[in-house]
């Protein structure tokens, strides 16, 4: 007998996340898409019963329609993931990367709220959670983080700007750094989940190219506490995701370039830690899709979760 399938509603399915989500749920014999037609999408009514119908409700939506939308649920069943940036530092909703400690994985699976991590904070709290509980880089610590990504990351917006010459936005850059007033918005995530006490310097940019990304954390090993070895870091990094299938370690052994794209349409987070003894130097990265595990993939991984289905359903590693 074929156990019934899992009522999922993705509010704001139109947008690259939602389409995302959909596109690695289709074909699933173990949950069944909720719908509204596109002359629905607007109409609070049909969003509040497709929100109360729902089994596990995944949120794409702008922060304040996010808020707004969790509010309309009036049920004490409905389970929601929030894609958005509004509850990733509240109270009351689980931090979804199911890597983030021994009971991560228990803890979402047990949660009615669970706030899905944003792309480039996903990366760089998995290089420094692990760095700053471990005692090899203090709460404290100065940290700088650099990224890019690909233009998917700025939504249908900045897709049109790169892919339509049409556009009025339209742009043949190579390359452009932003988030220049030093304020983006996964700081505030980065710091509470890394357990960092110091506010990060982050600088992001993104390439011509459309997806993937890169998140680099360096760091002068020589002025921290014990002046730890590269090995040490290596072997933090390697001891904390021991035997996860989506978050690996590397072996950076004769590399000598990293490809942001390495990793797309898998849901897989590859950490890499290059370093010299001599010169008392390292440079973590993280290499993932920011529309797989950085986005839609590890919504699914949280949903999988939720639902008491098999972590790894419907997801590719790298």
């Amino acid at each position: 007998m074929v156990a019934k399938a899992f009522n999922v509603f993705i509010d704001g399915e139109a947008g690259t996340t939602g389409l995302q989500i959909s596109t690695r749920l289709e074909g699933r014999d173990d949950v069944e898409l909720l719908r509204l037609a596109d002359n629905e999408r607007k109409d609070l009514n049909r969003r509040r019963e497709m929100l109360n119908d729902a089994d596990l409700v995944i949120l794409c939506l702008p922060d304040d329609a996010a808020r707004e939308a969790v509010s309309l649920i009036d049920n004490d069943t409905t389970r929601v993931i929030d894609a958005s940036t509004a509850h990733r530092t509240a109270d009351g909703w689980a931090y979804g990367m199911p890597e983030y400690k021994n009971d991560q994985n228990a803890i979402i699976a047990a949660s009615t709220r669970v706030t899905n991590p944003g792309c480039y904070a996903n990366a760089s709290i998995a290089i420094l959670h692990p760095l700053v509980e471990q005692g090899i880089v203090p709460a404290d610590w100065p940290v700088t983080i650099n990224a890019v990504s690909g233009y998917s990351g700025g939504g249908k917006g900045l897709i049109n700007a790169f892919e339509d010459k049409s556009s009025p936005d339209f742009t043949d850059e190579a390359f452009r750094v932003y988030g220049l007033n030093l304020d983006h918005k996964h700081i505030p995530e980065i710091q509470r989940w890394s357990g960092l006490s110091q506010r990060p310097l982050f600088v992001p940019s993104v390439g011509r190219f459309r997806q993937g990304m890169i998140v680099q954390v360096p760091i002068q090993l020589g002025a921290l506490p014990g002046a730890p070895s590269v090995a040490a870091v290596h072997d933090a990094l390697s001891s904390h995701y021991a035997g996860r299938q989506f978050i690996r370690v590397g072996d950076t052994t004769g590399m000598v370039k990293i490809d942001p794209e390495m990793l797309n349409d898998t849901n897989e987070l590859r950490l890499h830690v290059f370093g010299n003894d001599e010169h008392g130097q390292v440079v973590i990265m993280g290499v993932l899709d920011n529309l797989g595990k950085g986005a839609s993939g590890q919504a699914v991984q949280n949903m999988n979760l939720m639902l008491g289905l098999p972590e790894e359903t419907g997801l590719l590693a790298g």
